[in-house]
């Protein structure tokens, strides 16, 4: 699955809108038709450069399998217009947090989506570790877009 935005340059810096030190706002993300027999969606973003590990920025699942794309500035709430749930980050909230790294090197942040062959049903507001277990066995395929930030 082929992942784009109009945000950002893939490979290239997140605007600092998308970051703390801006609106902190969501990007813009698109993506191609999942395979037959998805019954679902997931996304997650991390940062896979974080001094203590991977440190996850945005978890949402159980989106229909007919949504092509996320505007700018998805609300910060548990229920997405039109379905789906939004996890809890690493940040300990709901929605998207954007790049916040310490200063020094510039860190990579991955944009994943995953088409799933089922609906995960989780409760909104699950970990990644608790999507990442729920879509074990279950993803047809996957894409990314990867982006850039420094402080």
């Amino acid at each position: 699955m082929q992942v784009s935005t109009k945000s950002f340059s893939a490979g290239g810096e997140v605007p600092k809108r998308y970051t703390c030190d801006g609106a902190d706002v969501s990007p813009q993300l698109a993506w191609g038709e999942p395979p037959a027999g998805a019954r679902s969606l997931a996304l997650m973003v991390d940062d896979p450069d974080a001094p203590r590990g991977t440190f996850t920025h945005w978890v949402v699942y159980d989106l229909p399998p007919q949504t092509r794309e996320l505007p700018e500035d998805v609300r910060k709430a548990e229920q997405l217009p039109g379905g789906g749930s939004q996890g809890r980050n690493d940040f300990g909230k709901i929605g998207y947090n954007g790049p916040c790294p310490p200063p020094g090197k510039p860190h990579r942040y991955f944009f994943r989506v995953f088409a799933l062959d089922n609906t995960l049903g989780l409760k909104a507001g699950a970990s990644r570790k608790e999507v990442e277990s729920a879509m074990q066995g279950h993803v047809l395929a996957q894409g990314e877009v990867m982006s850039r930030n420094g402080r």
